[in-house]
């Protein structure tokens, strides 16, 4: 079956950097776009960015652009979220989740939690 395990959240100030991995198996990873979703505490669901199957091309959202990097290895099913300037407002829970062809999510990891604190 599908499983998505993120890892790598945890506890840092503003203006670090924090790299998230998230590990795929129970399909042909290098054959799905995946995306890094994220919840802040008391708020919806936010598209932080998503990549091709590929990895040759990346989207973010405005909220992370510059700021934030996505990649993957598909010799290793792994997806990564590097962010780099980390602010008081990317606190959340950070989700993995795999894409449909026509980019609608269906299955995503429990996620893993960065808070951004001084």
């Amino acid at each position: 079956q599908v499983q998505l395990v993120e890892s790598g959240g945890g506890l840092v100030q503003p203006g670090v950097s924090l790299r998230l991995s998230c590990a795929a198996s129970g399909f042909t990873f290098s054959n799905f776009w995946m995306y890094w979703v994220r919840q802040a505490p008391g708020k919806g669901l936010e598209w932080v960015s998503i990549i091709t199957s590929g990895g040759d091309r990346t989207f973010f959202a405005e909220s992370v652009k510059g700021r934030f990097t996505i990649s993957r290895d598909n010799a290793k099913n792994t997806l990564y979220l590097q962010m780099n300037s980390l602010k008081f407002e990317d606190t959340a829970v950070y989700f993995c989740v795999k894409s449909l062809p026509d980019f609608a999510m269906d299955y995503w990891g429990k996620g893993t939690l960065v808070t951004v604190s001084s």
